[in-house]
């Protein structure tokens, strides 16, 4: 008896497709399709046996903006939200300009980078640092979860069976500096090293610090950050290079697996050459803060 051909459902809402779910659940979501054929290089592609195109959920589409917020569905390419303009946060912007070339940008949606199978990609950076949260769906029951939970565990989404990331919402908070660098080095493909350097400040005081670092895991020292908020601007030079020692200090006790009730996982060990390469992205950036 021949082989079943492979089926794609084309659901026009979502209580469709989790109807479609429940009859085969072994059917992948289909959204710009770069995660199912990154690293096929024969003229057939291999695809799964069911897959469930997001193409016609209108509101996995749709972007919409309140005064506090932008919202952007998970179906959203790439591109159309560089084209939003200032309104979109510089971290992610930058983040986002980092990404593939135009093209595939048109091609690559929010929630397929978010959601790669596989390994973590660099735009959960940003939206960690931004403290964005997911809306995950079921076909029960509609969930919230912060960008930091979504990414705590190294190289696996916190998302469930049959479960679908749908929306993106993002704080419009005013931040006065933002610097974002970007390693590539290892295998082809590999999405590189990101380092984030996000400060906000109102009448010379210091009133937020973040230093978001992500590859296989994403690094944030919470109490490094802690110990400059409501400092005076420009900060005192030992104030600076405090940060940084504590900043070492947390590296350090990386040489060994880190567990942590936030993560619920291991942060793996850093070689010494991306320590340094940390390590001196933050001492730059924050004496050019300092006298």
């Amino acid at each position: 008896m021949a082989e079943p051909l492979n089926q794609v459902f084309f659901p026009s809402s979502l209580q469709e497709l989790f109807s479609a779910w429940s009859r085969f659940p072994d059917a992948q979501p289909f959204a710009g399709g770069v995660g199912l054929i990154q690293g096929q290089g024969n003229k057939i592609l291999e695809l799964p046996k069911n897959i469930l195109s997001m193409d016609k959920l209108e509101e996995l589409h749709r972007i919409t903006r309140t005064e506090r917020y932008l919202e952007i569905g998970a179906m959203v390419p790439l591109n159309k939200i560089l084209a939003l303009g200032k309104i979109v946060p510089e971290a992610m912007k930058l983040c986002l300009q980092n990404i593939a070339g135009p093209q595939m940008r048109n091609v690559i949606t929010i929630g397929g980078n978010i959601c790669y199978p596989g390994r973590r990609l660099n735009l959960a950076v940003p939206l960690v640092a931004l403290d964005a949260h997911y809306e995950l769906r079921n076909s029960q029951n509609i969930r919230w979860i912060s960008a930091a939970r979504f990414s705590s565990l190294p190289g696996k989404p916190a998302i469930n069976q049959a479960e679908l990331l749908t929306r993106i919402r993002i704080p419009l908070d005013q931040w006065n500096y933002t610097i974002f660098r970007k390693f590539r080095r290892g295998k082809s493909g590999n999405p590189g090293e990101v380092m984030l350097f996000l400060i906000k400040n109102q009448k010379n005081v210091l009133t937020d610090i973040r230093v978001i670092f992500g590859a296989e895991t994403i690094l944030r020292d919470k109490n490094s950050e802690t110990l400059l908020i409501g400092k005076q601007l420009p900060l005192g030079k030992k104030d600076a290079l405090d940060f940084v020692e504590h900043w070492r200090t947390y590296l350090f006790a990386l040489e060994s697996p880190v567990y942590s009730p936030e993560s619920e996982g291991a942060h793996p060990a850093l070689d010494d050459l991306t320590k340094a390469e940390l390590l001196n992205f933050i001492e730059s950036n924050i004496l050019t803060i300092s006298e």
